[in-house]
């Protein structure tokens, strides 16, 4: 009975190890405005899979800069012309890579606070001009947003008026500045402005001057577990993914 039993637990410790020994940590590596979608996605595939998610996330250009150096990821998510550009540099493996979603720009003021009107280019250059600061990301940190709003601000000639009183936020929520009164009105991707408490979006840019960007994923080409990167690759792309995207004002790219 005891020879039966050892060899009972004997088994039962082989298999637990067999267990553990498949578990994997899974290292992602996302622009701000898909954290939360990854996070909201992960808890389903960890059950799943038994793997656990660690999500790192930055500006665009920063991880860009930091795949280029040589960190190292199972699983990346990016614009679609970096992830072309670092595959080609050997960062990524061949024909993993898959658009996962697109979100556009929108303007953000603290909650309780009148929402302005921005229902047409003149209207919301008008709130610009009108609000005593104005927050966006810092194009200098690399932020798609930071980036196009930067442009968008010269285009519509007022950079110059704007400028003394930008309010720039080096990675992050730009939302953050104006939920703590820091900033009057902010500019940002709609989902990284649905992620933070205390502010309203008032709405999206109008369509004449929207910008989207389209995000991407990539599998590593030294990942550690590429084929648990993949299966979360799939996930991400299915219709499991669908409602996430939407509650954070994000949507699929158009094929």
């Amino acid at each position: 009975m005891r020879r039966q039993l050892a060899i009972a637990a004997a088994l039962a410790g082989v298999l637990g190890y067999g267990a553990a020994a498949q578990a994997a940590d899974i290292k992602v590596l996302t622009t701000g405005a898909m954290k939360e979608v990854v996070l909201a996605v992960v808890p389903a595939y960890e059950k799943e899979s038994g793997n656990k998610v660690i999500v790192s996330n930055d500006t665009a250009g920063a991880i860009a800069k930091r795949v280029e150096g040589g960190e190292g990821f199972d699983l990346c998510i990016l614009t679609p012309a970096a992830i072309k550009d670092l595959t080609q540099k050997g960062k990524f493996a061949a024909g993993s890579a898959a658009n996962v979603a697109r979100v556009g720009v929108g303007v953000v003021v603290k909650a309780g606070a009148p929402s302005p009107d921005i229902s047409t280019v003149e209207a919301f250059k008008k709130a610009l001009l009108a609000a005593k600061s104005v927050a966006y990301i810092d194009p200098a940190a690399g932020g798609s947003s930071g980036i196009y709003v930067a442009g968008l601000l010269d285009k519509l000639g007022i950079a110059g008026e704007i400028k003394p009183k930008a309010k720039l936020k080096n990675g992050g929520y730009v939302a953050d500045l104006v939920a703590s009164g820091e900033a009057e009105l902010g500019l940002h991707q709609i989902s990284e402005i649905l992620a933070v408490k205390g502010v309203h979006l008032v709405g999206p840019l109008p369509a004449e001057i929207q910008n989207y960007t389209t995000y991407a994923a990539a599998v590593g080409a030294q990942a550690q577990h590429a084929e648990a990167a993949q299966a979360l690759l799939r996930r991400l792309t299915g219709p499991e993914a669908e409602p996430v995207l939407k509650e954070r004002g994000m949507e699929r790219p158009p094929a």
